[in-house]
């Protein structure tokens, strides 16, 4: 399979290298090749999962074969090669690929990279059939000052990278930009003059004389925005021609302002554009508000030219995935409402093994040690082995049991249909004591060193001690689905009664109250002091979890019943729409989404970059983050 996913890795050819490496081969005792991502005439690049991380860690593996029958010309080639990793390793930025390893094996040189996905400029913009929003092109504008400010300002030698143009820029899926492709990159010496290296069109007159400074970064950048907006690509103009060809000649939407910044970017004379990238990048952002196209929020991908965001892997089920998957050292446990948890390789979604119950599994499950745990509508909770799947013990209830169990204090938490909160001992499966909470429990309990939380169908909110005892009760107007999380002694939950409520831990009496459109089933999660939330209006919220002032809200198109999951800077939910949404946790914009079949109710399992959940059409999706 190949895929223009991975320009970011030098590959931009279609000719096809001779004896590639076959999926499941191992490199260096420790990369397994998963898949080909991209060909090129001078190598492959591979996706492979790095064995030594007992998590899932997966990697871009650039090959390099040099053609090459001279061995002088063979050997430089190598060394540039190498070259290039060693300035690479040396780099810390999110719109710069990351570099894990490098080494030579059989005569070709390989580059063990962080996996990035998304299509460089290039090949969107001969896609495209109609103008970028001048927003966006802004956006991406200052997201490329700022990495070239970064490598300009690198200490003890700069970098100044030569060869900015829209092949050599990544649009991930999130709409970020990635740097890529440093083979031609170069550490500053103002002293030093070289030769010319760099792409028609895009270099600057100065580059030419072979001056490598960072104005001709700048240049490039300038000349690579003129292409965004008017579409014309300068490879194919006259060198130096930008002036006879004015940006709202092509394209009459463009604002003066951003057409100052650009033309100041492309002046003839080195002394004559902006000294720096952070100075054009505050001239970008100065444009942007003076037009209004600040904050630069993300466009949604659909709109740069994707064609939407693959799995990794997909696995199908016997019915509905209503509950949530757990990933657990290199394994994802499923639970599905055909009564079976399935156990699968997390890299590759290979099955591993399935435990059936007698009903329909709608929690998510818990581990300890070497057992996986999970309640079942069958009224009993099944510890089982991890290892092989089988049976080691299993607790009767008298109700179905929905709720997902808690471990703490050597006991298995657990709500049920019952009315009860079951403390199961883990390692024999028998009852320590059940505290009478008066209606149904579908609220996964929260357990801190003291006491345990739990909701109930009837609106009570309840803190009892590990005896059962209750220490306080609180009721909301509705019943509690939601569960509860605690941060800095307050506690967080919903209610179907259109409330988000923040009560202090110790005594229940209430901070605060935010109330939302409609009935909320979702738990919130905290994250630097904002709470994440979805509920039935349609809606995903964040709000200040000390203040409850509302930080924005993003509508889907159906209620949202799944809880929200924080992972790096965004936030992961799925809606009954069918689709998974991926958020900017800071500003709520849209960054992609991915569409299943059928409604998903499940919270999202994260690890290593990658994404997990389960959907009622049956299937769980593997998708990188």
């Amino acid at each position: 399979m190949t895929d223009p996913t991975t320009r970011n890795l030098g590959i931009d050819s279609d000719k096809t290298p001779g004896m590639q490496l076959k999926p499941g081969e191992i490199l260096m005792d420790r990369y397994e090749i998963q898949d080909i991502i991209g060909v090129g005439g001078m190598g492959t690049v591979y996706r492979a999962r790095d064995k030594n991380f007992k998590a899932i860690r997966l990697v871009a593996i650039k090959e390099m074969i040099s053609q090459i029958s001279d061995p002088l010309v063979r050997k430089k080639i190598y060394l540039n090669y190498e070259r290039e990793s060693n300035i690479l390793a040396t780099l810390r930025h999110q719109s710069i690929p990351r570099i894990y390893d490098y080494f030579m094996r059989n005569d070709r040189a390989y580059l063990v990279m962080e996996l990035v996905t998304g299509r460089d400029l290039d090949t969107i913009l001969s896609e495209v059939t109609s103008f970028f929003p001048e927003a966006q092109v802004v956006t991406w504008g200052i997201e490329l000052c700022d990495v070239l400010q970064y490598l300009h300002a690198r200490q003890p030698e700069p970098i100044i990278f030569r060869d900015i143009k829209p092949s050599n820029i990544m649009i991930t899926p999130q709409n970020h930009i990635m740097l890529v492709d440093f083979g031609i990159a170069k550490l500053f010496d103002p002293k030093e003059k070289n030769t010319m290296i760099g792409t028609q069109g895009y270099s600057p007159p100065d580059q030419y004389r072979g001056e490598a400074t960072p104005k001709v970064d700048i240049y490039a950048l300038g000349a690579t925005l003129h292409h965004l907006l008017t579409l014309k690509d300068p490879r194919l103009e006259a060198p130096f021609s930008f002036g006879e060809r004015p940006i709202q000649e092509s394209n009459p939407s463009i604002s003066d302002e951003l057409v100052a910044v650009i033309e100041r970017a492309l002046e003839y004379d080195s002394k004559d554009r902006f000294d720096n990238a952070d100075d054009m990048k505050e001239a970008l952002i100065t444009a942007g508000k003076k037009t209004g196209s600040l904050p630069g929020y993300m466009i949604p991908t659909a709109s740069v030219g994707f064609k939407g965001v693959k799995p990794v892997w997909t696995f199908e089920c016997e019915d509905e995935i209503r509950g949530s998957a757990l990933f657990y050292n290199g394994g994802l446990f499923v639970p599905s409402y055909d009564h079976n948890l399935y156990a699968l390789d997390a890299s590759n979604g290979k099955f591993f093994w399935k435990y059936a119950t007698d009903g329909g599994l709608t929690g998510k499950p818990a581990v300890y040690e070497n057992n996986i745990y999970i309640g079942s509508e069958d009224h009993r909770v099944h510890a089982i082995s991890l290892r092989s799947g089988s049976v080691v013990w299993t607790y009767y209830g008298d109700g179905p049991f929905r709720s997902s169990p808690r471990i703490a204090q050597g006991h298995i938490f657990i709500g049920s249909d019952d009315g009860f909160l079951h403390a199961i001992n883990v390692a024999t499966g028998r009852l320590s004591w059940k505290i009478d909470a008066g209606a149904q429990i579908r609220s996964t309990p929260y357990i801190t060193q003291e006491y345990v939380y739990v909701g109930t169908e009837a609106g009570e909110m309840i803190c009892m001690d590990f005896g059962g005892n209750a220490k306080w009760r609180y009721r909301a107007k509705r019943g509690i689905t939601s569960s509860p999380t605690i941060t800095n002694d307050v506690l967080f939950f919903t209610s179907l009664d259109s409330t988000v409520y923040a009560l202090d831990a110790n005594t229940g009496w209430v901070h605060w109250r935010f109330r939302l459109g409609r009935g909320s089933i979702s738990t919130p999660i905290v994250v630097d002091n904002n709470l994440y939330v979805g509920a039935a209006d349609h809606y995903i919220y964040s709000i200040n979890a000390q203040t409850a002032k509302e930080n924005w809200r993003y509508k889907t198109e159906h209620q949202i019943s799944a809880s929200p999951t924080f992972y790096k800077d965004a936030i992961y939910v799925g809606s009954v729409d069918r689709n998974m949404y991926c958020l900017d946790a800071e500003s709520g914009q849209l960054r992609w989404k991915f569409s299943t079949e059928a409604p998903i109710t499940g919270t999202v399992a994260a690890n290593d970059d990658m994404i997990y959940f389960g959907s009622t059409d049956r299937m769980v999706y593997a998708l990188l983050a």
